[in-house]
């Protein structure tokens, strides 16, 4: 009875690992060719980058390394393209009140800089695609705003 029992806790905790880590978005070393993404997951804003590094350099830790740093800044881009255009309750978007607030820009940056980086799945070329997340709530916390 025990057993049956810790194998079904077993079961349901691999379950719920599978489900809910981030996709992948590397299948045999290559990117897929199809990248879904839904940003607004949940209580999150979700972004991918993909980077690469100069195919030259001596070692794979390099070309890993430097391919990574590139895909958390194309991820944090692409979040901050993101994060501009979320509307505002009172029909303003991010952009809008960027744009009267100087102090609120630096805040964003700040925020999306320090975004969980979720996963990072280097590709057979040294490649990397890097998914990271921020709360919803943070940032509206950090602008003192309500999204939409």
């Amino acid at each position: 009875m025990k057993l049956s029992t810790a194998v079904g806790c077993l079961a349901v905790l691999g379950l719920v690992a599978g489900c809910g880590g981030p996709q992948s978005r590397v299948k045999k070393g290559q990117v897929s060719q199809v990248l879904d993404q839904d940003p607004a997951r949940s209580g999150y804003l979700e972004s991918i980058g993909i980077g690469a590094s100069d195919p030259n350099l001596p070692s794979d830790t390099q070309r890993k390394s430097l391919s990574r740093d590139a895909a958390i800044v194309k991820a944090q881009y692409e979040m901050l393209s993101m994060v501009k255009g979320v509307q505002l309750q009172g029909g303003i978007t991010v952009q809008r009140a960027m744009e009267t607030d100087s102090n609120l820009e630096a805040k964003i940056k700040e925020t999306i800089r320090g975004a969980e980086i979720l996963k990072s799945e280097f590709t057979s070329d040294n490649g990397c695609v890097v998914t990271l997340r921020v709360p919803k709530k943070r940032l509206e916390e950090m602008m003192g705003v309500k999204f939409k």
